[in-house]
This record gives structure tokens, sequence and C-alpha cells, in this order.
């Protein structure tokens, strides 16, 4: 695979950080109202609901379980093949009503079953779920927040910190608009989006307090683009390197695994737009109105 070099361009990056942050801005809005009058497709681990394990008589099909379970208008659950002949099914009705007629549907389209694990998650547990993600994210853009203001200065931290919101809401926003659904594999994908965002917005911006140091002919547009240009071979290869087997996973992957990939695509895409877009231009237009600060 051939390295892409780009040691030698010179991109005004930051000319068009304006339109780049009207452009960021429009789908922030967007995102928060697509949450806000669409909502989030939740699954069963944040809203409750039931858990069946269940194993055949013979080996069967994803596609035909979901087949077999839109009969009965539960189309929409989550079904994760095993080895051997077992299969895990989520959805997110608790009734007892329910539960039987899954299990009747699936006997009566495929023969004899064992079940071996039914789990019930209630609303109770599903609300704790929620907070504990929500804290989850939290801690951690404080923690990010706190480490860049030590590590170099405090105007690096709000410029990563930002970036990183921006990337979550995007998500959340596009996820809402497909109507995927939202689980623990979605906040697990989330935080390595963050920690994957966070690593390109550090380069950049440890490029830039280099080349503040060193380099006082040009002027602070100038200095962030070249910071840019400088580490742009790396952004690309390293975004590029990652996508491949994300992709991969994506097409290749099962229901759940697929789903987790398809977040990673998007964060890998937005952070490494807002690594130069929105972290970088913060910090430029902070140098420009406040360079004491």
């Amino acid at each position: 695979m051939v390295a892409f070099n780009a040691s030698k361009l010179n991109l005004p990056f930051m000319k068009y950080r304006f339109y780049a942050i009207v452009i960021s801005l429009v789908l922030v809005a967007a995102s928060l109202g697509l949450i806000a009058t669409k909502g989030l497709n939740l699954s069963v681990d944040f809203t409750g609901g039931l858990v069946l394990q269940v194993e055949f008589s013979s080996q069967v099909q994803v596609s035909d379980i979901r087949a077999s379970l839109s009969k009965i208008g539960q189309g929409q659950a989550i079904i994760q093949a095993y080895d051997k002949n077992e299969v895990l099914i989520r959805f997110q009705a608790q009734d007892e009503e329910v539960r039987r007629e899954v299990l009747d549907t699936l006997k009566k389209d495929f023969g004899g079953l064992k079940i071996l694990k039914i789990d019930k998650v209630g609303p109770v547990v599903g609300q704790e779920l929620r907070t504990q993600a929500f804290v989850a994210l939290a801690l951690a853009l404080t923690g990010i927040l706190i480490y860049m203001a030590f590590r170099f200065k405090f105007r690096f931290g709000v410029a990563a910190v930002l970036s990183l919101i921006h990337d979550s809401i995007i998500m959340l926003g596009i996820y809402s608009l497909t109507g995927k659904e939202v689980s623990v594999a979605f906040i697990a994908a989330i935080l390595t989006v963050v920690g994957y965002s966070l690593n390109d917005s550090i380069v950049v911006l440890d490029r830039v307090r280099e080349n503040w140091s060193t380099v006082r002919t040009k002027g602070v547009v100038e200095l962030v683009d070249m910071s840019i240009n400088q580490t742009l071979a790396r952004t690309i290869n390293t975004s590029v390197t990652t996508l491949l087997p994300v992709l991969a996973m994506f097409i290749f992957g099962g229901e759940v695994i697929s789903n987790f990939a398809f977040a990673f695509l998007v964060g890998i895409i937005v952070g490494t737009y807002s690594s130069v877009y929105i972290a970088s231009a913060v910090v430029a237009e902070w140098y420009l109105r406040y360079p004491k600060y």
C-alpha cells in the first residue's frame, strides 16, 4: 500500500474556516433538532425488554428468524447468532404474552428449540445504563480538557473538547436520522471515536504549539495552515488504514458488529474533519482575538 505524501502541499485550510464552522453549526443544529423531534432508537439495554437465548435443533438463518418474528410485529428485534445453533434475541416488549407468542412462532416455523436463558431488563435498569453512559462520556470529556490544559494550554483543551462534542452530536444525529439502534456497542463506539479524534487533534495542535515556539515570521493563520499541512500525510494515512478494516467489519460483520462499525465509520470521517476545521480553527481564532490568553 502506497502511503500518501503531503510534504510539498501548502493548502490554505484556514482560509475556509468560517465556511466550515457554519457547516458544522448547521449539522450540529440539525442533529439536535432530529434528536429532540424524532428521538433515538434506544436498544433493550436502555429501554428495558426481554432477552431470549435459544438453541434450535438445526441451523437457522438470522434472516429467516427475522421474517418469522415480523409476522407477529417483532421484526425490529436484535438477533445475534452464536456457534452451533444458538441465537440471542433482544426485543423491547416485556409482556409475558409476547414472550409466549415469540416462542410459539419460532417453534411452529423451525421445529423444536431449547430455551437456554430468559432475561428481563426492567426500565429502571435501562435508565441507570443511560445515566451511566452519559456520565462516562462527560467524565471522558472533562478528563481530556484537564489533560490538554496541563499538557498544552487551556485554549488547546477547549478546542479539543469542542471538536469531540461536535463529533458526538453529529454521530447521534446520524443515528436518529437513519433509525439505527443506539446500544451499549454504540456507546463503546463513541468512546472509541473520542479517543481516535482526540489523537488526531493532539497531533495537529502539538505541531501548532511547536511551530508557535520556533517560527516567528508567520502570522497565526499561516502558522496553523503550515502545521496542518505538515501533519496532513499522517492524518490521511491513519484515517484510510483505519477505515478499510472498519469498512470490512461493516460489510461482512454480523448485525451487532456492523452497527458498531457504522458508528465508527461515521466517527472517523467526522473526527478527521473536526481535527482540522474545528480544533485548529478554534485555536487560530483564539490566538487572533485573545493573544494573551
